[in-house]
């Protein structure tokens, strides 16, 4: 018989990570790093669920039964090359409550003498793990900073270095903004995105400081949890500050590469913020071509927008001027503004700097 483990155990294993759930179920969220091998197509998960409510347990066993039969050869050859990867190691299965999906494949692959772990109570304890995350106190601090400063390219490379690091936009696939989805993956449900996000606070357990950088409440349309949000409210903020003509040329960099018509797209769609004026020559720079003029529109919206989110909290200044992100990290580190994962000292960002704008 399979052994089960709680959700900190089942995840600390090794071993290869099966969900058998339907590729809808899989879709809206599964744990980071799974694989789907559905036992049932969503049709048939659907229908099977019609049945156990109006015919009982036994009809919809049978018809499961009945559905799975015919392909449990072609499961078990694809349990047993999944094992093949990782010779030894247990293959880790589970469904949504731990029951009767992943104990099945489970007894599949104990037919081919492959060894299993099932997750006690399934993909819902994961779950209820995930949003438990959230409530516990972790040691935030903030990169800010308008728009084109380069904030999440500077906490790449501090992670680089050692740094404890969460890349929110990273993790949501979205860059923030009306233009923030530009040539990125698809973004993932807000499921999803909370359990990329739980998962990465957790390997980041025990660092002296994580950093994340000071988004909105939104990530496009993956959503911070609020337990969490409260606690980056609360947080310090580390502002870094370039030059104008630095943040043009860093969004000219990203978006000038991306179609036009999705550009002036994005344009149109904060049209109403933007005002008629500035959206009007907005879409003509895009239409020409001229990239830092079109950018200089949307900077005069997107710095309003952040210095009133920034209004009545404290930050810290840092001028990062013709620095590039890597040399930016190193001088970030050096003076002790950032502290490695395991780095006791470090200045401290608790209070204000004189004379520093407030910011989250």
């Amino acid at each position: 018989m399979a052994l089960r483990q709680p959700v900190d155990a089942f995840l600390a294993e090794p071993g290869p990570l099966l969900d058998v759930r339907s590729p809808a179920e899989f879709r809206q969220g599964h744990i980071p790093g799974a694989r789907n091998l559905p036992l049932f197509s969503d049709e048939e998960r659907a229908e099977i669920g019609t049945l156990y409510k109006e015919a009982g347990r036994e009809a919809a066993v049978l018809r499961g039964l009945a559905l799975v039969g015919p392909r449990l050869e072609a499961m078990a050859r694809e349990l047993a090359a999944v094992a093949t990867v990782s010779p030894g190691l247990p293959l880790r299965l589970t469904c949504w409550r731990g029951g009767m999906r992943s104990a099945s494949v489970a007894w599949l692959a104990e037919q081919l003498a492959l060894p299993t772990l099932l997750l006690e109570g399934g993909y819902k304890a994961f779950r209820h793990w995930v949003l438990s995350r959230f409530e516990r106190p972790w040691p935030l601090r903030l990169l800010g900073g308008r728009t084109g400063t380069g904030k999440t390219d500077l906490l790449l490379e501090l992670e680089r270095r050692g740094a404890a690091v969460v890349d929110l936009e990273g993790l949501a696939h979205h860059r923030g903004s009306s233009f923030g989805g530009l040539g990125l993956p698809p973004q993932p449900s807000s499921e999803h995105f909370e359990n990329r996000l739980a998962t990465a606070l957790t390997a980041r357990q025990g660092a002296v400081q994580i950093w994340l950088e000071a988004e909105s409440a939104q990530v496009g349309r993956c959503r911070i949890p609020g337990a969490l949000w409260r606690q980056m409210q609360q947080a310090p903020v580390l502002e870094v500050r370039r030059p104008l003509e630095e943040r043009v040329n860093q969004l000219v960099r990203i978006y000038g590469v991306q179609e036009p018509e999705a550009l002036a797209e994005a344009t149109r769609r904060i049209g109403r913020r933007l005002g008629p004026q500035r959206t009007a020559v907005a879409l003509e720079a895009i239409a020409a071509g001229d990239w830092p003029s079109a950018c200089l529109q949307m900077l005069e919206y997107y710095d309003r927008c952040y210095d009133h989110e920034l209004d009545g909290h404290s930050s810290r200044p840092v001028e990062l001027e013709d620095l590039p992100a890597a040399a930016a990290a190193e001088l970030l580190l050096q003076r002790g503004l950032v502290q490695r994962a395991s780095s006791a000292g470090g200045a401290a960002l608790s209070q204000p700097a004189c004379g520093g704008a407030g910011g989250r």
